[in-house]
């Protein structure tokens, strides 16, 4: 039996699926559904055990499992509640990393490209301790997941009891099918398409900053599907551990993102620039690239989709269709 953790959120839905039509079915999912239609996501898929938050350790005590694949987490980069994002992102983290240890489990985590902060010491994944410590999170989502890399980081040094395989991924910017719940946290495809099908333009910032065009801020804006794939990927190669980055390696312009939704839908694109507000133009981060040689010289080969075939895939496949659900 496999866990995931957050298996009912955006990449935790989409890791299911794909395990699913693998052919895999003795998963257990542990997560939150509340009230926003979260449970959409599970619709489509068959699992063998949901399990509670609050009932995970206790869940745990005895058993055997080939893997734990740790998605959950408070992920909203607008969060402020320190005690349950500490409590949430850190502390049952560090409890599932020791149980793995403990019973010799494979433990892939989610960590976050939030920890890199505005990007002014690099996007590199060396994982060594000094690296990290270099790193400045902006926001308290980006902290918590430094937090534990740190505290992960800390064990190897130590050479403390560690799982036979673990992995941390900062994710950087994901999109696809099953982000719905996700709110303002969606990525700006899911966001924006509805008043792009209806015809309307689609705003973007201005830019504030010499030889930067306007809508040319950029991000690595990854697939969901290339995400799934990595945490697939190392799920098959338990000799692998380490901190990786989960990015194309290619940044490219929010300007670019909009114009392939507008062609996944065979139109002209209609984009209108309006001012950032002033409150964020000093910390606004106009570039993230994953640097990717550290998952390459691991071993992981694959192509990732590019930008137009993946809002397609997305557009086509999913937004503009009357169940959006994978």
């Amino acid at each position: 039996m496999l866990l995931v953790t957050g298996g009912a959120g955006f990449i935790g839905s989409n890791v299911l699926a794909s395990l699913n039509e693998a052919g895999r079915t003795d998963i257990a999912v542990n997560d939150i559904l509340g009230s926003d239609g979260k449970w959409h996501n599970l619709s489509h898929r068959q699992l063998a055990e949901f399990v509670p938050p609050a009932d995970l350790m206790r869940w745990l005590e005895g058993r055997k499992l080939e893997a734990v694949v740790h998605l959950g987490a408070i992920s909203s980069t607008t969060a402020t509640d320190g005690d349950l994002v500490m409590e949430t992102n850190v502390r049952l983290s560090l409890r599932l990393f020791d149980w793995c240890a403990a019973t010799r489990t494979p433990f892939i985590y989610a960590s976050s490209a939030a920890t890199y902060g505005d990007g002014a010491a690099g996007f590199s994944d060396d994982w060594s301790s000094g690296a990290l410590k270099a790193l400045k999170p902006l926001n308290l989502y980006g902290w918590s997941k430094h937090t534990f890399d740190l505290a992960v980081v800390e064990r190897v040094a130590r050479k403390d009891k560690l799982p036979p395989q673990w992995a941390g991924l900062k994710f950087f910017n994901v999109f696809g099918p099953n982000e719905y719940h996700k709110g303002e946290m969606m990525s700006l495809v899911a966001k924006r398409f509805g008043d792009a099908k209806a015809g309307e333009p689609i705003r973007l910032f201005k830019s504030h900053r010499a030889g930067i065009g306007d809508g040319e801020q950029k991000r690595d804006f990854i697939y969901v599907d290339d995400a799934v794939a990595v945490v697939r990927w190392l799920m098959e190669t338990p000799s692998v551990s380490g901190i990786f980055n989960v990015g194309t390696g290619e940044a490219r312009s929010f300007r670019d993102l909009m114009t392939a939704m507008f062609a996944a839908l065979g139109r002209e694109p209609k984009i209108e620039y309006i001012d950032m507000p002033a409150a964020i133009r000093d910390s606004y981060q106009y570039f993230t690239q994953a640097e990717t040689a550290n998952l390459r010289r691991a071993g992981f080969n694959a192509d990732f989709t590019s930008l137009e075939d993946g809002v397609r895939q997305y557009v086509t496949g999913y937004l503009n269709r009357a169940d959006r659900y994978r």
